[in-house]
């Protein structure tokens, strides 16, 4: 079968993006934590794990109060989680001249355990999409809330009720903000990706340890990738990843590598990426390691991230960093589990 028969695009185009995010917020041009408070039926929006019903809800933040929508979203976070991530719908007006101006629809990733390990959980993967974005601009920017949650059925966990939280920059929101346009694939050929782009990805993935991603796409997902999102600038295809939760510097309780992969625990870094050009790959560790003390300064500032968990974050991401520093024999290992 031929590229051209393996590939099927279906183009969003900017201009749509553009009218779409025309009244756009700032909320993401922000690091600063964010108040909101979620009012609404929370018992019976937990209750019914398969159910991707919208409940009404209430938000409220710096002094203005919405009223949204709210379901459940998530795979395998809806299986294990006491508290799913959700899936927060704007109304079409409303929200102009406040901090959610031009938001429809956002993914809020939750604490998914009632407990302090759980919150904790949160906040690496969250320190996960910062990293990226000290090195790369063509990456999901994010937003932390320290969230009081109000349920109306009375059946959520005191321990619940106040928690940090994260919102994820919408995916037509970054296509507008760098000037790209959404794509589906059956499949992602070398040729048609931006190998520099790419190779920073790979290079961030075994940073933090995650393996929970793929070039193919998972059962149930219509187009490629595995929790990688693709849009193509300048004719060329860009890998945009989320969903770190299972990625070793989460190191999250429930997180198990997949057996195919013959690893025993998710801290193990395995390489994953496509096989690139050795000097392609050099540039993209050159640049991760350029931008050490940046990293290392965000992990002591995240809010909310225990002593203990900022001090195992460091020693995890120095690790990477000490091998870096012979960037043959790193590439070399890359090259050995290349795809």
């Amino acid at each position: 079968m031929t590229s051209l028969n393996i590939l099927r695009w279906f183009v969003i185009p900017l201009g749509l993006f553009a009218f779409l995010n025309a009244a756009a917020s700032e909320l993401f041009d922000s690091d600063s934590v964010l108040d909101v408070t979620l009012s609404g039926p929370f018992g019976s929006l937990l209750e019914h794990r398969d159910s991707l019903e919208n409940k009404p809800f209430i938000l409220e933040a710096e002094g203005k109060t919405h009223d949204i929508q709210i379901r459940l979203r998530g795979h395998s976070r809806r299986r294990v989680c006491d508290f799913p991530p959700l899936r927060l719908k704007f109304p079409a007006t409303g929200t102009e001249q406040t901090v959610f101006a031009g938001q429809r629809n956002m993914k809020l990733v939750t604490h998914c355990r009632n407990h302090d390990r759980g919150e904790q959980d949160l906040l690496e993967e969250y320190l996960a999409y910062r990293i990226l974005n000290v090195v790369t601009d063509t990456s999901l920017r994010v937003r932390l809330l320290r969230l009081n949650y109000q349920d109306s059925d009375g059946q959520l966990p005191e321990k619940a009720t106040n928690r940090y939280g994260f919102v994820i920059e919408p995916v037509a929101e970054f296509a507008t903000r760098i000037g790209a346009t959404t794509v589906t694939l059956r499949g992602v050929p070398k040729a048609r990706q931006d190998l520099d782009q790419a190779a920073l990805i790979y290079v961030f993935q075994y940073l933090i340890a995650n393996t929970d991603w793929a070039l193919t796409k998972a059962d149930y997902e219509e187009g490629c990738c595995h929790n990688i999102e693709l849009f193509r600038l300048h004719g060329q295809i860009m890998l945009v990843p989320y969903d770190f939760d299972l990625a070793g510097l989460v190191n999250a309780q429930y997180a198990f590598p997949d057996v195919r992969l013959r690893i025993k625990n998710v801290t193990r870094r395995l390489y994953r990426g496509v096989c690139t050009d050795r000097e392609v790959l050099r540039r993209a560790i050159r640049q991760f390691n350029a931008r050490h003390d940046d990293i290392l300064t965000i992990v002591r500032a995240i809010p909310g991230l225990t002593p203990k968990n900022i001090e195992t974050a460091e020693r995890f991401l120095s690790s990477f960093f000490e091998r870096a520093e012979d960037e043959d024999k790193l590439l070399r290992s890359f090259e050995r589990r290349c795809i």
